[in-house]
């Protein structure tokens, strides 16, 4: 999760058939697909620099989309997360989504590498395959309309960058930045220790006492020091249930196929 103790979450995790991303007819699609991904890192660049990657390969050495190639599903409630940013980092590390291969870099803003203004205390990352669409407006969250990019997800154990880990989600957080909705999804690492123990919402504050809400509270407060004001959260400012997170998963999961299908416009998006 998201928290100051053993989870993870939010832009996801891998491994299907691994393909290269240009037979898009072979992607399967199916949310009960079990796969067992072989997937390996190649770095390109320096750390802290504007050409800076971090790439995906399948076992023959072909660089495969860690958003496209990586399963979402491993069955049973299981999922797969990747680390974009470790925990107790700075750096805004997150998947381009609008370059080839979509390899995980730095952001920037007007030229310059971004950076939150204090550590981020979980992993963060994405779940694989789930796409916010921005032309959908979410009735159940203020009528605000997806980000356009994946879903993210919060766990624990200090990762590192491209790492995928197993997670079991949890609940499910509806943040709202600048009018448009963000989930974050608050997993727990099947690595962890306590994670038999920790199975919906109300387990999270049993064991994990106070996570929840420090979440909740770097993400609404994070902007502040930029001279921004502080981020919304719709579902009454609480983290919904388990059943309400897989939900959210399911759901862009299905925006997802439809994206790598063109049934919906994939603008400056990669579908490689």
């Amino acid at each position: 999760m998201l928290l100051k103790t053993p989870f993870s979450l939010k832009r996801g995790s891998k491994a299907l058939s691994l393909n290269n991303g240009r037979r898009l007819s072979k992607r399967l699609f199916s949310c009960n697909a079990i796969y067992n991904p072989q997937v390996r890192i190649k770095r390109e660049g320096q750390p802290k620099t504007l050409n800076y990657r971090v790439f995906f390969e399948d076992a023959s050495g072909k660089k495969i989309s860690p958003w496209h190639d990586v399963p979402l599903h491993l069955g049973n409630g299981v999922f797969n997360f990747i680390v974009e940013i470790p925990k107790e980092s700075s750096a805004k590390m997150e998947v381009a989504t609008v370059e080839l291969y979509t390899p995980i870099k730095q952001d920037t803003k007007k030229g310059k590498l971004r950076y939150y203004p204090y550590n981020i205390n979980w992993n963060y990352g994405l779940l694989p395959q789930t796409w916010e669409d921005p032309s959908f407006a979410n009735s159940e969250v203020e009528g605000a309309f997806g980000d356009n990019d994946p879903v993210w997800a919060i766990t624990d154990s200090r990762g590192k960058i491209g790492e995928i880990l197993k997670v079991k989600p949890l609940a499910a957080l509806a943040m709202i930045d600048e009018g448009e909705l963000d989930w974050k999804i608050v997993a727990i690492s099947l690595g962890d220790p306590r994670a038999s123990l920790v199975n919906d919402v109300n387990d999270i504050e049993k064991h994990f006492p106070g996570t929840l809400t420090a979440i909740r509270n770097w993400f609404r407060d994070y902007k502040i020091p930029d001279g921004k004001p502080a981020n919304k959260f719709g579902l009454g400012n609480k983290a919904a249930s388990k059943e309400y997170a897989l939900k959210v998963i399911k759901e862009t999961n299905e925006s997802w196929a439809k994206l790598v299908k063109r049934s919906i416009p994939a603008g400056d998006l990669s579908l490689v």
